[in-house]
């Protein structure tokens, strides 16, 4: 029991410290990008000082690559045939709610792009998380080629449904779409023929 006239205040764990700090700069990286988000906003969003940053991170750089890596998990798409993957995809892009954390993980890439160090990362992430699995995957000659254009289609479908979640379409139209969605996605699996 403590002394009257005591205030008791809950220590945070390491684990919670961290998470407020990653929520923090997740908020911060996904509205101002790297070279707008500060270590110093950040720690105060999370009502840490700036230096438990530093400990448990190491500095900015690390800490917006542990962003990345806490945003997304687009890894976890690749599995299945061809035609499977194609109607899985076409529902994600544009039936299926759309995932926050996805959508700020594509708007803390798109806002940080700019930024030498940031696309360094940005960089490094999408070769583990996204383009080295799909290439993996496809295990084709030109997969390193395809895997850049269905991440093209990807991100474009992402950004297009954050601006108008229905696609400014009835019911009938996302249907529409999604068929459509569905049919470049196959015929981009299949083998290619295309000219060097």
């Amino acid at each position: 029991m403590p002394a009257p006239g005591f205030i008791v205040t809950r220590r945070r764990s390491a684990e919670t410290t961290r998470a407020a700090i990653l929520e923090a700069a997740r908020c911060r990286f996904s509205r101002e990008g790297y070279e707008g988000a500060g270590v110093r906003d950040i720690a105060g969003d999370a009502g840490v000082d700036a230096a438990l940053v530093s400990r448990y991170f190491g500095g900015k750089d690390e800490l917006f690559a542990a962003v990345l890596e806490l945003s997304a998990k687009p890894d976890e798409l690749f599995y299945g045939a061809p035609e499977e993957f194609a109607a899985r995809i076409a529902a994600l892009l544009v039936r299926d709610p759309q995932d926050d954390a996805k959508m700020d993980c594509v708007l803390i890439m798109l806002r940080s792009a700019s930024s030498p160090k940031a696309a360094a990362a940005i960089r490094q992430f999408c070769e583990a998380r996204f383009y080295g699995p799909m290439v993996e995957w496809l295990g084709c000659a030109d997969a390193a080629v395809l895997s850049r254009l269905l991440g093209a289609l990807m991100m474009g479908m992402g950004v297009t449904r954050a601006i108008s979640p229905d696609l400014d379409l009835d019911a009938a139209g996302r249907k529409a779409l999604e068929r459509r969605v569905e049919a470049v996605l196959l015929a981009m699996l299949r083998p290619s023929q295309a000219a060097d």
